[in-house]
């Protein structure tokens, strides 16, 4: 099954659990305070598509990892950053703000823009390029 990558499909559920678990608590959410549709839809776009890339590998668009040793680089750096990422999201839970925003939106955005490096996929590199400058943007924007 070389187009389904179990380990992106395990890191995207660990990432879910703590925006599951926020969306569960707090039925509100948070106020959205950045109204820019186009902006909002190609994070949205962004967004999907590291998703998506993450766990499926399309043929001619993914060439897979130069070596063992960088396949277990990509183990070793995703599980850090969603380790760090969940850690930010346990500390700051009910702390908002520029940093709290900042790290939430920086850090998957690395995630995903390392993992489509590392894995040599052009689409998730594509997606994490479209998803990461604004969903650091938007994040940024509506914590200031």
């Amino acid at each position: 099954m070389e187009w389904l990558n179990i380990f992106g499909l395990i890191f995207i559920v660990v990432i879910m659990i703590p925006n599951v678990v926020f969306a569960i608590k707090c039925k509100d959410g948070f106020e959205n305070k950045y109204r820019n549709k186009a902006m909002e839809r190609m994070e949205q776009i962004g967004r999907f598509g590291c998703i998506v890339f993450m766990i499926f590998s399309i043929p001619g668009t993914c060439f897979g990892w130069w070596s063992d040793q960088a396949f277990a680089l990509y183990l070793i750096v995703d599980t850090l950053l969603i380790v760090l990422y969940c850690v930010i999201w346990t500390v700051c839970w009910n702390k908002n703000g520029v940093f709290r925003a900042l790290m939430l939106s920086v850090i998957p955005s690395a995630l995903f823009l390392f993992s489509g490096m590392m894995s040599r996929s052009i689409l998730l590199i594509a997606a994490a390029l479209l998803f990461a400058p604004t969903h650091i943007f938007i994040s940024y924007q509506n914590a200031r």
